[in-house]
């Protein structure tokens, strides 16, 4: 269902930066961190779909779209400064 599949998302995100984390080499991190902005994309879809269905108002939808748009500002900083540290490698 659509909250199982919202919540694997948000879960998704949080599990892949700390899997690419763990591996230690950079490019693998910047690989992991790509999956998590394209599974924090898949959970702002799921969002609208969420609120064109009529589980989310609108007001919990913009609050918590706004923080997944911010998620997804926040890994795509950390993204350009891990392809950074990779290059100088």
């Amino acid at each position: 269902d659509l909250s199982r599949q919202l919540r694997r998302s948000a879960i998704s995100i949080m599990s892949h930066v700390a899997e690419g984390f763990e591996r230690g080499g950079r490019a693998e991190f910047h690989q992991f961190i790509s999956i998590a902005k394209a599974s924090c994309a898949e959970l702002r879809s799921q969002l609208y779909i969420a609120k064109d269905a009529g589980h989310l108002k609108d007001e919990e939808f913009q609050a918590v779209h706004a923080t997944a748009e911010e998620v997804g500002k926040i890994l795509s900083g950390l993204r350009v400064a891990v392809a950074k540290q990779r290059d100088r490698q």
